[in-house]
C-alpha cells in the first residue's frame, strides 16, 4: 500500500519537509458548556497550534445504557453515574459544531472533531469539514472506517489499544477508497505511563508502511510528545483543558493552557534542530571553518623545480588561505612552480 504523502489540510500541506501539524485535543473538556469550548479555541490559538479538535457523539448510537466507565473515568467523575449518562452531557449537536466551527475560522485555527457514531458522521460531513479524525476505540470498526474513507477527506487514524495486525486491517478497508491516511501511534490510557509510551512504533510504522506517521501523547505533561518529533512523527495531538481540577473524564491528564504554550515552543524547538538532513557547513560555521580548518603549506624551504611530498609539505590552519590537505594527492608530486618558504601557504594559481 502505498498512500499519499502529501495531504493538505486547509492551507496547510502535511508532507515529510513540512513543519509538524500540532492537533490540540479540547475533546470534551468543554463539559458541555459552549462557553468553555471557545474558551478552549481562544487558547489554542493563543498557543499557536495549528487545529483544535472536539468529539461528536449521540450516546444512544454510541453505547449501551448499563456500561460501566472506564478505570480512569472512575477515578475523575462520579462512580454512581453510568458512561452513558456521562456522554449524554458531553455531546455536542450539529448545531453547535457548526457555531464551534464557524468561531475558528473567525480566530483562523482550524476545527476539527471526532465522529463517533455514523449518525454524528453525516452530521458533520454537513459542516464540510477539512479531515476526520478517528478515535482509537473505531480502529477495529472497519464498516465505520469504510464509511469515513468514502467521504473523501483526509484521514487521522489513531492505534491506540490495537494489535498491528488490526492496523494492518484497518489501513487494508481503507486504502481502496482514501489514500489521504496519516497513521498516529497512540497508546490510550489517561494519564498514561512512561512505559507505556512505546515511541519505538513510529520507526516500524515507517518501515512498514509507506505513508505520513503522527503521535497521539497521552503521556503526563508536555511529555513524549517532542521526542516522537525528532523521531520522524509529523503531527502531533495533544489533550488541553482551561484546568486540571475541573469536573470531568479527561481534565486531569490533560495540558494547562500555558503547558500547552510550552509544548509548542518545545515542537518548535526540536524542528530547528533537526535542520535540514543536508550536510553542509552552516553560514555561522562558514567563518569557523576558514580560521580553524587547515591549508597546505611548505614545512620547510622549497626550491622552484622540485617535487611537492610529504618531506616538504605539511597542513597548518592559515585563516581560510590556501588548498585544503582534502586535495593533497592532486598536490602531491607537481613541480614547485617557484619558491616557497617555511609556513608559506601553498597557492599554485
Amino acid at each position: 500500500m502505498k498512500f499519499n504523502r502529501q495531504i493538505k489540510i486547509n492551507n496547510f500541506e502535511i508532507c515529510d519537509k513540512s513543519k509538524t501539524f500540532i492537533i490540540a485535543e479540547a475533546g470534551v473538556n468543554h463539559n458541555g458548556d459552549m462557553d468553555i469550548a471557545k474558551q478552549l479555541i481562544n487558547i489554542a490559538k493563543d498557543a499557536k497550534v495549528n487545529a483544535v479538535k472536539f468529539q461528536t457523539f449521540r450516546a444512544e448510537n454510541l453505547i449501551l445504557k448499563n456500561i460501566e466507565k472506564a478505570p480512569y473515568q472512575q477515578k475523575t467523575t462520579d462512580e454512581q453515574e453510568s458512561q452513558f449518562e456521562m456522554l449524554r452531557r458531553l455531546e455536542l449537536s450539529q448545531k453547535q459544531n457548526f457555531e464551534l466551527k464557524q468561531y475558528c475560522e473567525k480566530k483562523d485555527i482550524i476545527f476539527l472533531t471526532t465522529p463517533f457514531d455514523e449518525v454524528s458522521l453525516d452530521e458533520l460531513d454537513e459542516l464540510k469539514l477539512p479531515a476526520y479524525k478517528i478515535a482509537s476505540t473505531d480502529t477495529t470498526n472497519l464498516p465505520f472506517l469504510k464509511k469515513i474513507a468514502k467521504k473523501g477527506k483526509p484521514i487521522f487514524l489513531s492505534t491506540g489499544m490495537s494489535y498491528f495486525s488490526e492496523i494492518e486491517m484497518a489501513l487494508n478497508e481503507v486504502y481502496p477508497y482514501n489514500k489521504d491516511v496519516i497513521l498516529l501511534q497512540c497508546s490510550a490510557n489517561y494519564p498514561l505511563r512512561d512505559d507505556e509510551v512505546n515511541l519505538a512504533m513510529i520507526n516500524t510504522f515507517k518501515k512498514k508502511f509507506d505513508m505520513i506517521i503522527g503521535y497521539s501523547d497521552h503521556s503526563v505533561g508536555i511529555g513524549a510528545a517532542p521526542y516522537a518529533v525528532s523521531m520522524g512523527a509529523k503531527v502531533i495531538e495533544k489533550h488541553f483543558t482551561l484546568d486540571k481540577a475541573m469536573e470531568g473524564p479527561d481534565h486531569q491528564a490533560s495540558l494547562s493552557p500555558e503547558e500547552l504554550k510550552k509544548i509548542v515552543k518545545q515542537i518548535r524547538t526540536v524542528e530547528n534542530y533537526l535542520g535540514s538532513g543536508i550536510k553542509i557547513p552552516t553560514l555561522s560555521e562558514n567563518q569557523t571553518r576558514a580560521s580553524l580548518q587547515k591549508s597546505l603549506v611548505a614545512s620547510k624551504k622549497i626550491a622552484k623545480g622540485e617535487i611537492f611530498s610529504e618531506k616538504n609539505i605539511t597542513s597548518k590552519r592559515a585563516g581560510g588561505k590556501g588548498i585544503s590537505p582534502i586535495y593533497y594527492d592532486k598536490i602531491f608530486g607537481n613541480i614547485s612552480p617557484k619558491e616557497f618558504y617555511i609556513d608559506e601557504v601553498i597557492e599554485l594559481w
